[in-house]
């Protein structure tokens, strides 16, 4: 649906500056109806290279390949007709405060060839889809974060696009209302069949809901494969420092930084990380010690979720026994495709 290939885009900054390469020669292929993350910090040119797919930022040199269209090649008309096909939503919903709710969803379909009959039918579909039908005649003033938030979607679908561009469309939301936003985007994305690129600083909102994601650094993609992987055995240090923003398991560093009594141990104990790196890992792999090895298994901190269907995360542990036992459960465990990290020796 999506393909980029050698974007670059630069800016021309201030004098002392010069210019700016905001986009370093980035490659990507993005799949119908996939939900793919774009990652970064801010700076790294995520928002930039978003703004290429639908040319609302030029790109200074690479293709845009767009549902098999050169979008470069396309005259004003022609990309204008296209542009309606990538729906967008923003951290800031952009929401038109002097119409209402119904006003700001029907406002892209001007000019669209429908009655006015027509028109509503369509925008009274579009809040029934987002659940929020009873705020039809309410002004966005009135409504909260996550309302606002669920009428730009609806706004951006009113076209009936084929991709849903997100930047950073939950960052001024609580957890809580980010939750339902991305549990609508992945409902959408069900029911339509749409492509939704969500871009994004926050690993928890990639974790939620995307099956592939790209890690973007200082203009370039670093780090690119499935949500699963990229969890299981980060490569680059850039996105080792994101997974620990989303994992309770990171707590541990700072508790060993700060000689937590919390981590008390006895002579020979071993203060342990284990990650869970594979897919298919099942086993009550705690328990397995304790009786095969004879094992006492202190859990320290827990951290294990559903990630693309699978689980992920791992725990901190304090082994304590025999210095043979602990080596052979360590063995055993990565034997399992567990992975050992030992942090602590007594």
């Amino acid at each position: 649906m999506i393909k980029l290939e050698h974007i670059v885009k630069t800016f021309q900054g201030s004098s002392e500056q010069g210019t700016v390469d905001a986009v370093r020669d980035v490659s990507l292929t993005i799949e119908d109806g996939e939900i793919f993350g774009i990652i970064g910090f801010s700076g790294a040119g995520k928002s930039t290279l978003v703004r290429c797919i639908n040319l609302l930022t030029r790109p200074t040199s690479g293709k845009v390949t767009i549902d098999g269209k050169d979008m470069l090649g396309l005259t004003p008309g022609e990309l204008r007709k296209s542009r309606k096909k990538i729906g967008m939503i923003f951290q800031h919903f952009n929401l038109m405060p002097s119409r209402t709710v119904f006003g700001n969803v029907a406002y892209p379909l001007k000019g669209s060839g429908l009655s006015k009959q027509e028109i509503a039918g369509r925008v009274r579909e579009l809040l029934e889809l987002v659940e929020i039908t009873e705020k039809e005649n309410v002004y966005p003033s009135q409504l909260s974060g996550g309302q606002k938030q669920r009428v730009a979607i609806a706004r951006a679908l009113a076209n009936d696009p084929k991709i849903l561009l997100c930047d950073e469309a939950t960052s001024a939301l609580d957890p809580q209302t980010t939750a339902s936003i991305l549990q609508l985007l992945k409902s959408l994305s069900k029911k339509l069949g749409i492509t939704i690129v969500v871009i994004t600083h926050e690993m928890e909102v990639v974790k939620s809901i995307c099956q592939r994601v790209a890690v973007m650094e200082d203009g370039k993609v670093v780090e690119l494969g499935d949500v699963f992987d990229i969890f299981a055995k980060p490569k680059e240090a850039i996105t080792r420092d994101f997974i620990k923003t989303a994992s309770k398991l990171s707590k541990i560093d700072k508790l060993l930084e700060q000689d937590s009594p919390f981590l008390q141990m006895q002579n020979g104990d071993k203060l342990v990380r284990l990650t869970y790196v594979q897919k298919d890992v099942s086993e009550p792999l705690i328990s397995e010690l304790s009786r095969k090895f004879d094992l006492e298994v202190n859990i320290i901190l827990a951290d294990v979720e559903i990630v693309a269907d699978a689980p992920i995360g791992g725990t901190v542990v304090i082994l304590r026994g025999s210095q043979g036992q602990i080596e052979g459960a360590l063995q055993y465990l990565e034997e399992k495709n567990i992975g050992v990290e030992v942090l602590r020796s007594a």
